[in-house]
C-alpha cells in the first residue's frame, strides 16, 4: 500500500514538472536533435589539437605505420562531424535570416571547406605563440612541456580555431569551443577577439578578452588580467559596437589588471603594472602603476609598523 501512495506521489511530481514545459518559457524546448551537440563540438576540438599538434593528441587506440596518413584521415573526420554541427548552427543564425535545408547544406560545406583551408595559417600562428610562451616562461622546460601542459596555449589555439569559424559567421559553435577551454583553464577568450602572432600568457586563470578587445603582437598577459567592457548596461543595443580595449604591440600586463572601454588604446611598448585599473587611453613606451603602494604589519604585541614598497623595475614582476 506504501508502495503505491509513492508511486503515485512520484508520477504526480513529474507530471508536474513535465506540464511546466508548455508554460511558453524560452528554456522550454524539447528538440534535442536539432541543436548543436557540445559533447561532439568537444571530440571536434580534440582532433583539431591532433592536427595543429600532430604527435602529442593522438588517438592510440589504433595504429598507422604512416603518420600523414593518419593525419588526413582525421581531417577528413573532423570536417564531416563539423560540417554536420554547422549544418545545425546555421538554423540558429540571426545574420543570415531564415535558410532552407538545402542552402544550409550549401552553406555549411562551403563554412567548413574554408575553415580547414585555413589551418595552415592557425598553425603558423601557433607556432608563434609556442615560441612567446617559451622565450617568456623562464620555467619552461621544452616545447614538449608548453604544448601538454601549458593552459595558457590551450586556450589560445582554442580561440584561434573558434575565431576562423567566428570570422565565417558561424553562430553558437565558436562561442562553445571557448567556452570548453574556459572551463578547462579558467581563461575566458571571446572568439570575435582579434589578437595578433607571438600572444603569451602565463599562469593564465581569471584572464577575460572580451569580444570586440584588438591584441597586437608581441604581447604578454598574466593572471586576473581583464580587458573588458567599460559597462554593458545597453545590452543588445550594444552588439557589434567597439566595447573592448586596444592593446597594442609588445604590451605586458601584469596580474589582476583590468583595462576597460572600446576607446581605451594601450600604447606599443607599455608595461601595465599590477592590480591598476584603466578607462583610458596610455601612450606609447609608458609604464603605469599603482602610486605609494603601503605594507602593514603588525607584531605579536600589537605594534604597528608601517613599510612603503620601493617602486622600482622589479615591482612590476610581483606575481
Amino acid at each position: 500500500m506504501e508502495q503505491n501512495s509513492r508511486e503515485k506521489e512520484i508520477a504526480s511530481l513529474v507530471s508536474k514538472v513535465i506540464s511546466d514545459y508548455d508554460g511558453g518559457k524560452n528554456i522550454d524546448t524539447t528538440d534535442i536533435y536539432n541543436k548543436p551537440d557540445r559533447n561532439e563540438v568537444i571530440d571536434i576540438i580534440n582532433n583539431l589539437f591532433f592536427v595543429v599538434y600532430p604527435g602529442y593528441f593522438k588517438d592510440r587506440t589504433y595504429k598507422t605505420y604512416n603518420p600523414k596518413n593518419e593525419i588526413a584521415v582525421m581531417i577528413e573526420d573532423i570536417f564531416y562531424h563539423l560540417n554536420k554541427q554547422v549544418f545545425l548552427a546555421l538554423d540558429f543564425c540571426k545574420l543570415r535570416g531564415s535558410m532552407s535545408e538545402a542552402e544550409r547544406e550549401k552553406e555549411s560545406y562551403r563554412i567548413c571547406s574554408a575553415f580547414i583551408e585555413k589551418i595552415p595559417v592557425i598553425r603558423e600562428y601557433a607556432e608563434t605563440d609556442l615560441l612567446a610562451t617559451f622565450d617568456g616562461d623562464p620555467a619552461a622546460g621544452s616545447f614538449d612541456e608548453i604544448i601538454l601542459a601549458y593552459p595558457g596555449l590551450i586556450a589560445i589555439t582554442t580561440y584561434r580555431l573558434a575565431h576562423e569559424l567566428y570570422l565565417l559567421n558561424v553562430p553558437v559553435i565558436p562561442r562553445l569551443m571557448t567556452e570548453v577551454a574556459h572551463s578547462k583553464t579558467g581563461i575566458d577568450i571571446h572568439p570575435g577577439a582579434t589578437i595578433g602572432k607571438f600572444f603569451f600568457i602565463d599562469h593564465g586563470t581569471g584572464i577575460v578578452v572580451g569580444e570586440t578587445s584588438v591584441i597586437g603582437d608581441n604581447v604578454k598577459i598574466y593572471q586576473g588580467v581583464t580587458i573588458g567592457a567599460l559597462s554593458t548596461r545597453g545590452g543588445q543595443k550594444l552588439a557589434g559596437k567597439k566595447r573592448h580595449p586596444t592593446i597594442e604591440d609588445n604590451v605586458v600586463i601584469y596580474a589582476g589588471a583590468s583595462i576597460l572601454g572600446g576607446e581605451t588604446v594601450i600604447g606599443k611598448n607599455s608595461v601595465i603594472g599590477g592590480n591598476t585599473f584603466i578607462t583610458s587611453s596610455v601612450p606609447s613606451d609608458t609604464r603605469v602603476s599603482i602610486k605609494n603602494p603601503e605594507m602593514e604589519y603588525y607584531s605579536a604585541g600589537n605594534k604597528h609598523v608601517k613599510e612603503e614598497i620601493k617602486q622600482g623595475d622589479e615591482w612590476f614582476y610581483i606575481i
